[in-house]
């Protein structure tokens, strides 16, 4: 079930970039799968809309003091086995991030609080207390997480920055970036009529990993100037592979929010 939640924040993987190098006019035959690439446009021409496409990715960042939102989750692991779960996330910007996931009956099976330094787990199935610092994170997903970035990820907000942009392309309906980074290639994929996020495609950057992620963006709603994804898909594959959808069914923002956490004394601590 950890493991489930991390790779939910994982997944919601934002591409952004501060500045724009060269650009090329064709995308690799691997990333060609979900766009269309017509025929080569002027350099000047491409830098612009890159530019522009940055531009309004970075002014719909989403600003927040609190956020909080009930969740389903469709998730299925690399065994082909399906569980549909209910959480409720809380959080307040740069100081905590708390979790509880619902399974059978709307009973709680798993709290989780994450702060600057550290890691909580309740397991209130198997009655498991679990205390770790923070980078346990980044031994769960393999990736750069600290809390403030897991926030980002979950808000929706751009995170690993890079500047590298080596590819665009453009067709009727989406325009598309492809950038290489430490630690991804990343194909990232915008609506053509407002520059909403779409899609964005992780490939690892070490050739000697197979692994790669994808995810998909959809039923943006605007609340109060705010831009908000309510649906995604995400998939994690590497030896094996791993579904996940978010669905958002309640969500709001800068309200009173409270992070329950109390370890029962009949827990377990491994």
């Amino acid at each position: 079930m950890m493991r489930i939640l991390c790779i939910c924040g994982m997944a919601a993987l934002l591409v952004s970039c501060r500045s724009t190098r060269k650009i090329q006019t064709a995308i690799s035959q691997k990333d060609t799968t979900a766009t269309t690439v017509v025929a080569p446009v002027a350099e000047s021409d491409s830098a612009r809309q890159v530019r522009q496409v940055f531009r309004t990715l970075d002014s719909g960042r989403i600003d927040f003091k609190t956020f909080s939102a009930k969740v389903n989750v469709d998730y299925r692991d690399a065994d082909g086995k399906r569980y549909d779960l209910n959480a409720n996330m809380r959080m307040v910007r740069d100081s905590a991030l708390w979790v509880s996931v619902n399974a059978i009956l709307g009973i709680e099976a798993l709290r989780m609080l994450i702060t600057a330094d550290s890691v909580k787990v309740l397991d209130k199935q198997n009655k498991v207390y679990t205390a770790r610092r923070i980078d346990y994170l980044q031994e769960v997903t393999a990736l750069p997480l600290d809390l403030r970035t897991v926030q980002d990820l979950l808000i929706g907000n751009p995170v690993f920055v890079d500047s590298n942009v080596v590819s665009f392309s453009r067709s009727a309906d989406a325009l598309s970036l492809v950038t290489l980074g430490q630690w991804f290639k990343t194909l990232l994929n915008v609506a053509a009529a407002d520059f909403s996020l779409q899609r964005i495609k992780l490939d690892d950057a070490n050739m000697s990993r197979s692994r790669t992620a994808e995810l998909g963006y959809s039923d943006y709603e605007s609340r109060t100037g705010r831009r908000f994804a309510t649906k995604r898909r995400i998939t994690v594959v590497e030896k094996k592979k791993l579904d996940i959808a978010l669905d958002f069914k309640q969500y709001t923002f800068n309200e009173e929010v409270s992070f329950p956490f109390s370890v029962p004394k009949n827990f377990k601590q491994p």
